[in-house]
């Protein structure tokens, strides 16, 4: 009994679809390894934000911050499964007029002293950054959100991945009927000869068919002396038909490309009483893309609860922790008000 008790205590149970108010390193500790499918969090940023003095981000240097953030990322490391990914976002700095690149300092470090593998970059432009104009530096409206990997086993469902985004194009096609209307008059005004034209029209009414009868996803027209020639010249087969028809069809098969991007406005809630919420909308977005349901989710940073909520809507466990007694409790509150349902999705 005394041992199932001692097993209990030392399992991932004890901490599931919990919020675990204290520091992020000692309660990290306790968590056994290879337990988690997931950890995504945006850690307090350098110098930005007053979290409570003392804690992660009121560093005197930028050195010691990453040496304090590596810390709990080597515990992440320890407790992701081999199939699991690591999710970091963490916002840059300006000091004396001069930006610091805090991420990239960290993704650096973090590749010279732990064995996981930067998989992606994927940059969150904000749709409403802070309207507050400096005479002299560009608004800074994008933050990037690092993806480590420990093994080539780690989950990926790229197709999971905006993969609303692919509904709300087809939907903008409507039913075809103005796809690929534009390219009649860029052939009439190119210099094609008289036949290369009419060549170009029924190639292009070809290609304009397969796209209404789903033989494939959409198309480009190449036209000689209106579009760029192929980069640096190349002589692949591209450039050999522009060269003798005047012109060339490029095919675009399956879903639409998954790039290493995501809009999204910046988030705010009416009495929240975190400083920096990041939006639901990309949480989801990740955890389509690097979990399954009933996969185990952690926020070693919750925050007023924004990781916990996504994944508890979204059928996945979660695991939240979170220094600060008053953002705990509020996480409580907004957890309690969850139900199971898809985050709204946006743009559709």
């Amino acid at each position: 009994m005394n041992r199932n008790k001692r097993l209990k205590i030392n399992s991932i149970e004890r901490y599931l679809n919990k919020v675990v108010c204290g520091d992020a390193n000692e309660v990290m500790r306790k968590i056994p390894s290879n337990s988690v499918d997931l950890v995504i969090t945006s850690p307090p940023y350098y110098k930005q934000r007053d979290y409570g003095k003392g804690g992660l981000g009121h560093e005197k240097k930028v050195e010691e911050y990453i040496a304090g953030l590596l810390e709990i990322f080597k515990e992440c490391v320890r407790v992701i499964k081999d199939s699991g990914a690591i999710v970091f976002n963490i916002g840059d700095k300006y000091e004396d007029g001069n930006l610091l690149l805090v991420p990239y300092r960290f993704a650096i470090a973090v590749g010279q002293e732990t064995n996981v593998r930067l998989l992606n970059e994927v940059t969150w432009v904000k749709t409403n950054p802070v309207p507050k104009q400096d005479k002299r530096k560009l608004i800074p409206s994008s933050e990037p959100f690092f993806i480590f990997v420990k093994s080539n086993k780690y989950f990926f469902d790229k197709d999971a991945f905006l993969g609303h985004m692919d509904y709300v194009r087809k939907k903008a096609n409507g039913n075809g009927e103005n796809v690929g209307k534009g390219y009649f008059n860029l052939i009439e005004a190119s210099d094609l000869s008289a036949d290369q034209k009419q060549q170009c029209r029924e190639r292009l009414q070809e290609v304009i068919w397969e796209v209404k009868t789903g033989k494939i996803e959409g198309f480009r027209l190449k036209i000689k002396g209106i579009h760029a020639e192929p980069y640096g010249g190349q002589n692949g087969g591209r450039k050999i038909h522009l060269d003798r028809d005047g012109f060339t069809v490029i095919k675009i098969y399956g879903k639409s490309l998954k790039r290493d991007i995501i809009e999204s406005p910046v988030e705010t809630i009416k009495g929240n009483i975190h400083p920096a919420i990041y939006p639901e909308y990309i949480v989801q977005e990740f955890l389509k893309l690097l979990t399954r349901k009933n996969d185990v989710v952690l926020d070693p940073f919750l925050g007023s609860g924004t990781t916990a909520m996504v994944a508890k809507k979204m059928e996945r466990n979660y695991i939240g922790i979170e220094v600060n007694a008053d953002y705990c409790e509020y996480a409580e509150k907004r957890l309690a008000t969850v139900q199971k349902e898809m985050v709204m999705e946006l743009f559709i």
